[in-house]
């Protein structure tokens, strides 16, 4: 299948710049794959269309400050790094890097953060080895900056508190999982008391969820890995769930992803943990779950795609051009689509 056929025109100004005002309160299109049926309301009443007592799968990843602002130490020229994920639990990290370096190139941030680049990856990645005193996470705390991706204009005050889950808790992600972000803990505590059951997993975002997709032919397409885990008790929800009947509902892309890779051509979970860097696409037959709870995507994104994959590329399309008719809000920041 041809990369433009997921291709549309988005009004500039409905990429949104900033989070609503309350969570909950962001604009819900729902999809109803069976009658074709769109229609509108708010996230905050999104457990009148949930499926009774269905699973709700979500990702606990917490985003890390991840971007940091240098110096080379030779020249004072400007660096500046993208943390993608820890080498083998070491001081060693995977970055992305604007700038010109080479290996043995030498940075400082602050003159409390210093580091050497080490060597080029094969996916175009550095390996660079930090020095530093004291604790890490405080260092990156009061050193990085909120990694907002690049079509958000300006960090707000309250970035590091909204462009994060109520329910983030494992930190290592450096975007958020933004379909989480419509929720808070009132709205979580309300839908379990009306029988919608909570399953955590975890996946740490990385480049390879938001990586453009360069290849005409989308099967061409390589996403790059991401650590994900299922925790026992996950597990075992999501096995009692797949018995009963009940749907299983993911929360965002990240956590279909984090359900499929798991999950073995019967549905049962055989890989719990790993690395993945499987790319859903249409045609693609999903194991392991029934819906998903979804913002809207970029053009010919790897997320966009995945929705394709799961309502059929005509439904989403036209989906996304009614939001678009009805000024629903896009990306990171937007508004949100049920797909059932």
């Amino acid at each position: 299948m041809k990369l433009s056929a997921f291709d549309y025109h988005l009004p500039p100004e409905l990429i949104a710049q900033a989070p609503a005002p309350q969570r909950e309160q962001s604009r819900l299109l729902v999809l109803n794959r069976d009658n074709r049926q769109l229609e509108h309301t708010i996230f905050d009443r999104i457990g009148a269309y949930l499926p009774p007592n269905s699973l709700l799968v979500l990702n606990n990843t917490k985003v890390i400050p991840a971007r940091l602002s240098g110096r080379k130490s030779q020249t004072s020229g400007k660096l500046e790094l993208l943390l993608v994920h820890r080498a083998d639990f070491s001081d060693t990290w995977e970055v992305m890097v604007k700038g010109k370096v080479k290996a043995g190139t030498r940075f400082h941030i602050k003159n409390k953060l210093g580091g050497e680049f080490l060597s080029q990856t094969t996916s175009g990645h550095w390996l660079v080895k930090f020095q530093y005193a004291g604790d890490w996470e405080s260092l990156l705390e009061e050193l990085g900056q909120v990694p907002l991706p690049p079509y958000i204009k300006g960090a707000r005050f309250d970035d590091k508190q909204r462009y994060q889950t109520v329910y983030a808790i494992l930190p290592g992600a450096v975007a958020a999982p933004t379909a989480g972000l419509h929720f808070t803990q009132d709205l979580l505590e309300r839908l379990q008391n009306m029988g919608i059951e909570l399953a955590w997993v975890t996946l740490h975002v990385g480049p390879g969820t938001f990586a453009p997709v360069k290849v005409e032919n989308i099967a061409d397409h390589k996403m790059g890995a991401e650590f994900y885990f299922i925790p026992l008790k996950a597990q075992e929800q999501i096995k009692q769930a797949k018995q009963a009947g009940r749907k299983i509902i993911t929360v965002g892309t990240t956590a279909t992803r984090t359900l499929e890779s798991a999950a073995d051509e019967t549905g049962m979970i055989t890989q719990p943990e790993g690395w993945t860097n499987i790319f859903i696409y249409p045609g693609y037959c999903f194991r392991l779950i029934d819906g998903m709870i979804t913002n809207f995507h970029l053009p010919a994104s790897t997320p966009l795609i995945m929705t394709c994959a799961l309502a059929g590329r005509p439904i989403i399309m036209q989906a996304y051009q009614e939001a678009i008719k009805r000024r629903y809000r896009f990306y990171s920041y937007g508004d949100a689509m049920l797909i059932l």
